[in-house]
């Protein structure tokens, strides 16, 4: 990681939706998915020659909250550039916890894999994005071994699981209690996402029922998962590196998220970049989006 000297900055039924002249509406909208009522996925198609690199947008709202709708002008310069994108949504914890939320948009890969013929998707060239519990989704993907089980009877579950890339802003590296504690101070853990994840009442009960609940922290957590083997990851955070974290949202948004995997990373010899403004650079890339279109036209 390079430092600056200045801390200063502070199967599926498809829809087929009309474009109107002035709105900028999916390719198809709704896509099921999966089983449940909550696994559809909106999918943008770009214009080029041949079959096109993909995008893929993974919400956040700490597994609780959220949804797949942005703005299109977040996404308008991948179309431009001939790259598709696809936004999901999936589980929340609320409904299900972990794995569920995680394993969900991981199936979602799966489909748009699935569906690389018809949708005119480049299968090789798949990359990852989104913010927060979206991030921690993303690396997770990104790091973890592939899912895909050549004898499933689902044909969408023998699909590969492995992406180009990954470009994330404020993820959670860990969601394990016992690891983040340490590094953020006790604030992180009032932040409900640590508790709800694994389906507890209260950190309360988390912790006391630690055992319960350890395999699915350690599994879950992407700091876990880093090897030389992995894809490019870049990683955004704001630059309040005040320890211990003041508050819960200061805590489970925390750049030393970043600097604990960066550090893994370096050390792996994995394709890591770390974006803190004025604390540390990512060159060559001056941003998420230069990387993400870096790797998928490349």
């Amino acid at each position: 990681m390079r430092l600056l000297l200045s801390a200063t900055l502070s199967l599926s039924i498809m829809t087929p939706v009309a474009l109107a002249d002035d709105e900028l509406a999916p390719t198809m909208a709704d896509v099921s998915y999966g089983p449940h009522d909550s696994n559809v996925l909106d999918f943008y198609q770009a214009e080029g020659d041949g079959p096109r690199p993909l995008l893929v947008y993974i919400h956040g709202g700490g597994w609780t909250g959220g949804d797949k709708v942005r703005k299109p002008e977040t996404f308008q310069m991948f179309l431009d550039e001939g790259i598709s994108y696809a936004a999901v949504n999936y589980r929340l914890s609320g409904e299900a916890p972990l794995p569920a939320p995680v394993h969900d948009a991981a199936r979602a890969i799966q489909f748009l894999r699935f569906k690389a013929d018809e949708w005119n998707i480049d299968p090789n060239r798949i990359a990852l994005t989104g913010g927060s519990a979206g991030a921690c989704t993303s690396m997770w993907i990104l790091l973890h071994d592939d899912l895909a089980d050549p004898d499933a009877e689902d044909p969408i579950l023998r699909q590969s699981t492995r992406v180009t890339a990954a470009a994330v802003s404020a993820g959670q590296t860990s969601i394990d209690p016992k690891v983040i504690e340490p590094w953020l101070g006790p604030n992180v853990l009032k932040h409900r996402m640590i508790w709800t994840s694994v389906g507890a009442e209260s950190m309360e009960e988390a912790l006391e029922n630690f055992e319960q609940y350890r395999e699915l922290y350690e599994e879950f957590s992407p700091y876990n998962h880093v090897d030389g083997n992995d894809p490019p990851l870049l990683m955004t955070y704001g630059n309040n590196m005040t320890l211990p974290s003041e508050n819960a949202g200061h805590g489970i948004h925390h750049p030393v998220y970043g600097v604990k995997l960066k550090e893994k990373s370096d050390e792996a010899g994995h394709e890591c970049y770390l974006l803190i403004p004025g604390v540390s650079d990512a060159a060559p890339y001056d941003n998420a989006n230069q990387f993400l279109i870096d790797k998928l036209t490349e």
